[in-house]
């Protein structure tokens, strides 16, 4: 874990998706606390699952949203329905961390990848498990930002500086052809790709990342110490994108992007890390 807390602008003037609730800039304090270097694992995952026998909200339910691009076509013609306003994910019945793309899928060739399908509720039982606690919304981009103020991305304004790939995000055109160019069509390793400032991986692009913070898209300029967000809601707060974002699409792979599911939400595209007040005691 990396030790970190100061003062940040979090937020932006400049919302590149007005109704995320991106702005206005504020300026926050946050105490210092730890955060993961990196997104939890599929090892890491089941070794939290043969320790306390935990069932995933997935596993439970039958079914998770997966990307249809990840699919073969036997999965594929099976299923009769999609999501209206985004018809590349499909409900898939199997789909689970253990099998992201399926029943017929196994990630025991990406163990130290993201693990996937894990909603809210599995985030917060993992990180208490672990000792630890899912980040605030504000630790978060905190921690995304590595220092540097008012910038797009973990590690500055220009994409690909001198050409070199940053983050595991969409290549090509969304949705229908992913070129790869970052070296990955799904996920990558957790440990893939440069650090930030903080010495975080992955921490835009790869698999979105669960907050502790209900959502809401109104906030006060008012400066902050330690912000929570809302004390209800219907939505829990993610950040930094995934390897499905795309600028045309999904232009949330910046530090001040955010989105949201339901708690119970789980998709094979969203993951966690954990944070921590304390250092833990190691498993």
């Amino acid at each position: 874990m990396s030790k970190t807390g100061g003062v940040f602008t979090m937020g932006t003037d400049e919302p590149a998706i007005q109704q995320d609730g991106e702005w206005p800039a504020r300026r926050v304090h946050i105490n210092s606390f730890y955060m993961d270097r990196y997104e939890v694992s599929n090892e890491e995952f089941e070794r939290f699952v043969n320790s306390t026998g935990y069932v995933t909200e997935a596993e439970k339910f039958g079914d998770s949203f997966v990307f249809e691009g990840m699919l073969s076509e036997e999965v594929k013609a099976d299923i009769h329905q999609a999501v209206a306003a985004a018809p590349w994910w499909l409900p898939v019945k199997g789909a689970n961390w253990k099998h992201p793309e399926g029943p017929d899928s196994s990630i025991s060739n990406r163990m130290d990848h993201p693990v996937l399908h894990v909603s809210w509720n599995d985030a917060v039982a993992f990180c208490t498990w672990a000792g630890k606690r899912l980040p605030t919304e504000a630790e978060w981009e905190y921690s995304c930002r590595g220092g540097l103020e008012n910038r797009l991305f973990p590690w500055g304004n220009k994409l690909q500086p001198k050409g070199q790939h940053y983050a595991n995000i969409w290549q090509g055109t969304f949705p229908t052809n992913n070129t790869a160019e970052d070296g990955y069509k799904g996920t990558a390793p957790v440990t893939a790709f440069p650090p930030n400032g903080y010495g975080l991986y992955n921490i835009v692009g790869n698999a979105w990342e669960w907050t502790s913070d209900w959502w809401a898209v109104r906030h006060s300029t008012d400066e902050v110490h330690n912000p929570k967000g809302p004390s209800s809601g219907t939505d829990r707060v993610k950040k930094g994108g995934s390897y499905m974002c795309h600028k045309s699409y999904c232009y949330r792979y910046r530090c001040a992007a955010r989105s949201q599911n339901t708690p119970d939400s789980s998709a094979s595209n969203l993951g966690f890390r954990c944070a921590a007040d304390t250092l833990p005691e190691l498993q």
